[in-house]
Order: structure tokens, then sequence, then C-alpha cells
């Protein structure tokens, strides 16, 4: 039988097929409009630029709603039948996969995943690299066959989530505020920004950030950040409930616009942050650095799961939606964001050579750096911050993570945010 792919089927307007994988006759292109497929998953990259674009390119309709981490998590534990696409990062799927909610996801429908990075599937960016402590995504990435209910320790035929987006985070600064250079997460408390620092308050990821400071400083030498004993809980806590109650935190937030406002306000100095937060201030016209570390990155993946209920001509339209993903166009958008895509190659193909120059290859800006909304990000001559991207994510010191004592980990969290 002769095999039409249904992206040519899209372009060209032909009505009927004979099925593919399922085995049974489908009208492709007459029925594509007709579906929605509902999406979740945090505002990073549930974005209505994506829906818009699907919906212009493929046909069919992508609902989006932007959650926080933790309503995320609990929604893709809970809720299956709630969504057809969870767009979810690597740490949250370790809590997710376990409960059945998601079905495993056939690589050999994937046609860029020969090109995805290996951080995504061996954990090395390069054949030297060092795997990082933490959720490494590859450490949940695969599962043993289509009913799989573990993961598995190698790459398989079957990931539980296909990779998209990523990052090497740290923290930001306001070097007009500051005045002298900041080379150590031990930065963050220090009693010189008493009152003009911020934490984010999402256990699971601000943790990380925690231990990465506590660390810096020689209080803690933890065997492995991503997944602490219960006697590094404790004494990481304890240095910032410390922290906290001498006056060090302005504020704790927990969304994208919450970090934003207390930097563009100047109430904050240093603090967590992520990517598009030090974009948004700098398109204000107000100085932002996100600050390369010595001790390295605290980084984090994400992907996107299907549903176990999604199935026919949804389920064909969610692979047509994940293979239109890797492509180049959604990636080539989140990069000038200041994130990368798990199929470089193909994003470079939507960039403009000073764009790819800039963004991933760490070269000077040859004229004015834009985000995907026209904001003007850097002026000709200005380098990335953190340089290019095996330089940024060749230097990830930790994964975002959920811990063997996780519960007792939130619960002595959410002490700390209440002492």
């Amino acid at each position: 039988m002769t095999t039409i792919s249904r992206r040519n089927l899209l372009k060209t307007g032909a009505t009927a097929v004979a099925a593919s994988t399922l085995g049974a006759p489908m009208i492709w292109a007459q029925n594509i409009k007709d579906i929605t497929l509902r999406q979740f998953g945090t505002g990073v990259s549930n974005l209505n630029e994506v829906a818009a674009k699907v919906k212009e390119d493929l046909g069919f309709t992508l609902e989006m709603t932007a959650l926080d981490s933790d309503s995320v998590t609990q929604r893709a534990a809970t809720q299956p039948k709630s969504f057809d696409i969870a767009d979810i990062e690597y740490w949250i799927c370790k809590k997710v996969w376990p409960t059945g909610n998601l079905q495993a996801m056939d690589v050999s429908k994937i046609k860029n995943y020969d090109q995805i990075i290996g951080i995504f599937k061996d954990g090395k960016l390069t054949p030297d690299s060092t795997i990082a402590q933490g959720t490494a995504p590859h450490t949940v990435g695969f599962t043993e066959g289509p009913d799989g209910t573990t993961f598995a320790n190698e790459q398989t035929n079957w990931m539980t989530l296909i990779p998209t987006i990523y990052n090497a985070d740290t923290l930001g600064i306001r070097p007009d505020l500051i005045g002298r250079p900041i080379e150590t997460w031990a930065e963050l408390l220090n009693p010189e920004f008493a009152g003009k620092a911020s934490i984010l308050d999402i256990s699971s990821i601000g943790i990380m950030d925690a231990a990465m400071v506590c660390e810096a400083m020689g209080e803690i030498t933890y065997g492995d950040k991503g997944n602490m004993t219960r006697e590094e809980i404790d004494k990481t806590m304890a240095i910032f409930t410390a922290a906290k109650q001498s006056g060090q935190f302005r504020a704790f937030w927990k969304s994208f616009d919450e970090s934003v406002n207390l930097m563009a306000s100047g109430e904050v100095v240093i603090q967590s942050m992520w990517s598009p937060a030090i974009t948004a201030v700098k398109s204000k016209g107000i100085p932002c650095v996100y600050q390369p570390l010595k001790e390295g990155y605290r980084s984090w993946g994400g992907g996107i799961g299907l549903s176990k209920n999604l199935s026919g001509l949804e389920l064909d339209a969610a692979y047509e939606y994940i293979n239109w993903y890797l492509d180049g166009w959604v990636g080539g958008f989140l990069m000038r964001q200041g994130y990368y895509s798990a199929v470089p190659s193909t994003s470079k193909n939507h960039m403009s050579e000073n764009e790819w120059g800039y963004w991933f290859e760490g070269k000077k800006a040859t004229a004015p750096i834009t985000n995907p909304f026209g904001d003007v990000m850097a002026q000709a001559g200005e380098l990335r911050d953190g340089g290019s991207f095996n330089d940024r994510m060749g230097a990830v010191a930790c994964w975002n993570s959920v811990m063997d004592e996780n519960q007792y980990m939130v619960r002595k969290w959410n002490e700390f945010i209440a002492a």
C-alpha cells in the first residue's frame, strides 16, 4: 500500500486515505477541522500564538489552559478525562506516570526523533558529559512498551513524554542596583541584599535553588541535591528559615508576572528567575541579567504527554501536532524567549542568522535582537547571558526533581514559608 503523510494530505487538500497503523478508513482532511484537542500546562509554553499557528498549519483547534506547576501536577494525576495533551515537566512526569493516566508514545511515529538532543536520550550533551543530579529527563523519559507502567533504564521505542522545551536556570539580578560582580549562588543570602532578595515558592523547584545556595555557602555537601535525605532537608530549611526571620527576603513568588514586577520595580535586586521573565524586564528598558554562576545551573525540561483516553482520529491528530511542534516553528518562537528546543536543528530554519548566532551559538548580535512579540532584547554587539548553548547546558549542576522524601520536603518547605 502506498503511504501518504498526513502533512501532505493537509497541504494538498486530499480528503480520504486508507488509514495507517489503526487499520481503519479515515477521512482525515475533511474531519480534521472538527477536531479539538485540549492541552494544559504551565504558562511557559501554553501560548496562544502556538494554538493560532496550529489552526493555520494543521486545521484543527488546540484549546490551551495555563496553570501553575502544582495545579498541573494535580490535574494530570487526578483528572485524566479532562485533557488530551499534558504539557508537563519531567519532574512532574515522575509523579504522574505511575498513575497510568498517560499513554506511552511510539518513537517510530516521531519523524525528527533522531535529531532530539542527547540530554533526553542518555542524559549527556556530549559523550564526555557528566550526568547532573536530580530528575534528569532521560531517567523518566522511556518505558518498556505500549503498556509500560515503570521507567526504563535505557532508550526504548516508547517514550513517556516527547521532549519539547528546556533551559538552564540561574539567578536574575539588577546590575544597576547591585553595582558589583555576582559570581555565586551564595549571594542570594548575602546580608548586603537584606529585604531585596526573593526565591520562588514552588517547593520542588525552590528547594533546588536553596540547595545550590547552601552548597555554594559551604554549609552543606549533598549526596544528591535532587534526592535529599531528611537531615539534608532539615539543614537546608533551617538555613533559609533563619535568613527569612532576619529579613533577607522581600517576597516569595509563584507566578511569572510576580517575578517580573518584583524585579522591574527594584523592590528585589537578586532572585530566582526564569528566562522569559528576564526578557520581560529588559523589554521595559530596565537592566536585568540572567547571571552565570560558578557553581552552574539548575535545569528543567518539559515535554508533551498524551492522555490514556486519546484514540482514533484525535490520537492521530496529536501525533501530527507533536511532529509539527518539533519541525521548528515553535522552537524558533521559544528560543527567542531564551528557551531551547529539543530539536535545535529544525529551529535554526525558523531563525535569522543573527538570532541563531545570539541565542544558540553565543555570538555577538549583529543587529537588534527581538523577542517573538517584537520587543528589543539586545542591541548589536551584545552577548547572551551565559554564552552559547553548549556553555549553558554543559554547566548544569542539577535538574528539577521529585525526591523520595517529597512529602516531608513539602511539609518542611511550607513551614519555612509560614515561619
